[in-house]
């Protein structure tokens, strides 16, 4: 096993003999075997081990033990006593998830402030099938197959490749003492009734059941990274971002194969799950328009022949403008106040307004359009609901939420960043200007 160890290191290149690592230790029969095999592949390594003080007597012996094999070792070792039942009191999780958190927390902590090169974990081959099916009974999908990496950031797993049986026939061969964690053989946890119960079941189906199983996962794996190559060039391709939105035109979702994993990967950054995903095709498919969907922070609407998907419109108070004030902060951005002579030559963009300053009374308000909002669109006669302005303009569902206007005494003068009212313009006549410019 030395042999095998020191090549899969070797040509990994997980490992270097230069650099010193941090050996994350529990003192069982996996990190064990991970401390002799490093000592012998001639890896530095410091010794890293949490307390976490849940099994009394045991857990105190399990810390000496560690302390004294890396006396004998000449390693450097740490040890945090953790409050793992008001860790997860605290927190509102389960024990075994505050020990997860505790744990990792303090390595990279640990790892940070002795300047280590890389936390080194005792997960072994065995660990990572039980975490494929832990993760597919979570409904994870195709990227639960992934597992646990060799690598990824500063944790680093060397043992992956490497059996249970393997571990144990190694550790007695080579008379490597180890602590034995009773709560292992427990099976009130997910993880030991699939080590205990399950997995051996399924491994007696078949002599090879174990290897083809192992084999499956790697080729998922690899049809896995197909599909994400597959998806970001679709992504690339198919998603046009205009005016902050995010856009998919329905032809290239209906007729695409693997439309509900292409929404979920596309969706999910945004919060959105893989049951919306299915009832956004669905949507789709339906040609349902106008149907609006809600993740925490994204809204995704079906507008004609089209999804857009926007930020949800954060909560907005009414502010009120003063006369001397000088510019206001809406959530789209800053807006300079000035004043300015009537004869200045008119900025028509529809971002910024030119007001009758004379026509206008301070102070001005600045809210969220309402249902009933009524105003004269500039060169119009007859008044007209914003709501129908705005669906007349074409303006998607997930805008129009954020849609604000500017009053005075309680008449509308501009719909921001859209139209501004007939009575608040500009004529010969006019005399001064306000001038509301977006920075």
């Amino acid at each position: 096993m030395v042999e095998a160890f020191i090549r899969h290191i070797r040509n990994k290149t997980i490992l270097d003999p230069s650099k010193t690592y941090l050996l994350a230790s529990s003192g069982g029969i996996d990190s064990m075997c991970l401390g002799n095999l490093l000592t012998k592949a001639e890896i530095p390594f410091e010794i890293a081990h949490v307390n976490f003080q849940l099994r009394g007597k045991d857990s105190d012996d399990d810390e000496e033990f560690l302390r004294k094999w890396a006396n004998s070792c000449g390693k450097t070792f740490h040890v945090h006593h953790a409050d793992t039942y008001s860790f997860a009191s605290e927190r509102n999780i389960s024990t075994q998830m505050a020990a997860r958190e505790i744990r990792y927390e303090w390595f990279e902590k640990l790892r940070t402030e002795r300047k280590l090169d890389g936390i080194i974990l005792a997960h072994h081959e065995d660990d990572q099938i039980e975490t494929i099916f832990l993760n597919l009974l979570r409904g994870t999908g195709i990227e639960g197959i992934y597992g646990m990496a060799e690598r990824r950031g500063w944790l680093i797993r060397p043992l992956l490749p490497f059996g249970r049986k393997e571990i144990l026939d190694y550790v007695l061969t080579n008379q490597i003492e180890w602590r034995e964690d009773s709560s292992n053989e427990k099976t009130d946890y997910k993880r030991n009734k699939l080590r205990h119960i399950s997995l051996p079941a399924l491994y007696g189906t078949a002599e090879d059941a174990k290897s083809n199983l192992l084999n499956s996962f790697a080729r998922l794996k690899d049809t896995g990274k197909a599909f994400t190559a597959l998806f970001d060039n679709w992504k690339k391709e198919k998603v046009k971002e205009v005016d902050g939105l995010h856009i998919v035109q329905l032809a290239d979702i209906v007729r695409t194969t693997g439309a509900a994993s292409l929404l979920y990967f596309w969706l999910r950054p945004y919060g959105f799950n893989s049951d919306q995903a299915q009832d956004i095709l669905e949507t789709c498919q339906s040609g349902d328009s106008g149907k609006l969907f809600e993740s925490s922070s994204h809204l995704l609407n079906l507008d004609r022949n089209q999804l857009i998907l926007a930020p949800a419109p954060v909560d907005f108070d009414s502010i009120t403008i003063s006369e001397n004030d000088i510019d206001f902060t809406l959530p789209e951005g800053r807006y300079e106040i000035l004043k300015l002579d009537g004869k200045e030559d008119l900025d028509k963009t529809r971002q910024n307004a030119m007001l009758d300053l004379e026509r206008l009374n301070f102070p001005l308000e600045i809210r969220t359009w309402q249902e009933g909002d009524r105003f004269i669109p500039l060169g119009m006669k007859n008044a007209k609901k914003i709501s129908d302005f705005l669906i007349d303009l074409k303006i998607p569902v997930v805008k129009k939420h954020a849609v604000k206007v500017l009053l005075s005494e309680g008449q509308i003068a501009w719909v921001i960043g859209f139209r501004i009212a007939d009575w608040a313009k500009s004529t010969a006549a006019t005399r001064k200007l306000l001038y509301l410019k977006k920075r």
